[in-house]
């Protein structure tokens, strides 16, 4: 599976969430056992170091229900410009599977009330 493309736009000094249905073969992907895991990261370039981490969790998992998000005291310590970023569901059991779900770009948008 290819992972889709979507940029995202995070106002900085706000909190962010996004919440998307994984699924496969046209329907909705349980993953509800608990070696399933989501990771998803932000860096400024992709070879950065110290990447920023989005916080993720299953919402519901046996309907395919994940969340990323990132709370506004990490956005506000963020500087503004463009990152690259990417969401990965996988095996927590031994990274035996791995599926990119999405990447792209995440624009931090600098905020003016402070």
């Amino acid at each position: 599976m290819t992972a889709a493309r979507y940029d995202l736009i995070i106002d900085q000094g706000a909190d962010f969430a996004l919440q998307l249905t994984v699924k496969e073969d046209g329907s909705a992907k349980n993953i509800s056992a608990s070696s399933w895991s989501i990771r998803a990261q932000l860096r400024s370039t992709l070879e950065a170091t110290g990447p920023q981490a989005f916080t993720t969790s299953k919402v519901d998992g046996e309907n395919g229900v994940i969340s990323m998000s990132l709370p506004h005291a990490t956005s506000t310590a963020m500087t503004a410009g463009t990152y690259k970023y990417d969401l990965e569901l996988y095996d927590s059991s031994g990274d035996t599977q791995v599926i990119r779900l999405l990447q792209g770009t995440a624009t931090i948008r600098r905020e003016v009330t402070r």
